[in-house]
């Protein structure tokens, strides 16, 4: 079996707070920042081919290590096969794309039930592939540091991507 282990980014729409504060370099989630963490943390117990690694929820986004269990893996930029090219169509069950949107909507339905009705996820989402050791620790670091780094970043919209 294939694990395909991805480093995913979700922004709020125009990097909009609305799910805490940093407070003495730690975040502080809010009543909506702790419903994104439970869908997050929920997303491994309803899918069987997910596992989840490091995340952390920041005010207006959440990065996270999400680790896929199947062959044929799917993105926002399109199926990657084990075939020479590359096929782009509708999102697969179980793909990446699927499980993020799933994600997203579930949070969503949450906020407009519940007095957050004017919150709203950037369209899309950021994701690359960890293709070794490295690479992964070098992520982990980043999303294990992010709190820390929020003073400076946060006018640096670039920086969210790492």
């Amino acid at each position: 079996m294939n694990l395909w282990w991805y480093y995913v980014t979700i922004n709020t729409k125009d990097h909009k707070e609305y799910f805490g504060v940093i407070k003495n370099e730690q975040m502080v989630l809010n009543e909506l920042g702790k419903v994104v963490q439970y869908e997050w943390e929920k997303t491994k117990t309803l899918r069987p081919n997910v596992d989840l690694d490091y995340f952390v929820v920041m005010p207006n986004h959440i990065h996270g290590i999400i680790i896929l269990n199947e062959i044929n893996v799917e993105t926002c930029r399109g199926k990657s096969l084990q075939e020479t090219e590359r096929v782009f169509s509708k999102p697969v069950k179980n793909s990446l794309s699927i499980i993020i949107n799933q994600f997203k909507g579930s949070v969503k339905r949450w906020a407009n039930g519940n007095c957050y009705s004017d919150f709203v996820w950037q369209s899309r989402f950021y994701d690359r592939i960890i293709r070794n050791e490295k690479e992964l620790f070098n992520v982990r670091k980043y999303i294990e540091q992010n709190p820390l780094k929020w003073e400076f970043e946060k006018t640096q919209p670039e920086n969210i991507f790492m």
